[in-house]
């Protein structure tokens, strides 16, 4: 059994197709989606239809087990879509581009099952060796203390660990969310976000899966 991680997909659609045949999964594997599936890139639709083939395949027993962690884009769109967020906030955040995705094929509505699974997100896993959360955690609690909290303001949208001293974390702990142009790789900290909709900004333009234990980054280039 093998254990991988998968940075911000974004709405890179065929980019995520094309990391996944990398990957080469089987189901025996396990999966953790580290959010942000929607907003900026140009098919989110798309990327919740491949998440949930591979959810219903993991059904079947076909396909890896997938838990799939809620990003900061993910919480947006769901509160507009149970009417408690800022409409405007998330058409700002690249939400404007997901909602176009849907128009693309006639209707602008989201269908139950897209909205289904994200609201079914879960915004940390937890296993004996690891965490992964979206964003990260705050650096001044121990791992076990952040998760007990579970506070969703730092768990979706924190960086305040990324320059900080993290000798308070007793595991390591994988995140997305922040865009860097090499994944990060320090004994406490792993960060698999390589920017994929940020083609040619800041050496960007990547999506990043890693298999742990081992700490094996894999990567592919942004596809149209």
């Amino acid at each position: 059994m093998a254990l991988y991680a998968i940075g911000d997909v974004h709405g890179c659609a065929k980019t995520l197709d094309a990391l996944l045949a990398r990957l080469d999964l089987t189901p025996a594997d396990r999966v953790v989606f580290m959010g942000d599936y929607i907003d900026r890139g140009p098919d989110s639709r798309g990327v919740i239809d491949r998440l949930l083939d591979m959810e219903e395949a993991a059904w079947l027993g076909t396909g890896p087990v997938c838990t799939f962690l809620r990003g900061n884009h993910d919480q947006m769109m769901v509160d507009y879509l149970t009417g408690t967020g800022d409409y405007d906030l998330w058409r700002a955040n690249g939400g404007v581009f997901t909602l176009e995705s849907y128009a693309a094929v006639g209707d602008v509505r989201i269908p139950s099952s897209h909205a289904s699974f994200l609201s079914q997100t879960t915004i940390f896993y937890e296993t004996p060796d690891f965490a992964f959360v979206h964003a990260g955690l705050d650096p001044l609690l121990s791992v076990e203390d952040n998760l007990r909290r579970a506070d969703p303001d730092i768990l979706l949208w924190t960086r305040d660990h990324l320059d900080a001293d993290l000798s308070l974390w007793e595991k390591p702990v994988v995140c997305g969310h922040t865009p860097v142009a090499e994944p990060i790789d320090r004994p406490t900290l792993i960060g698999i976000d390589t920017g994929a909709v940020f083609v040619g900004r800041l050496g960007l333009g990547r999506l990043t899966a890693v298999r742990l234990p081992e700490r094996a980054f894999v990567s592919v280039p942004y596809c149209e």
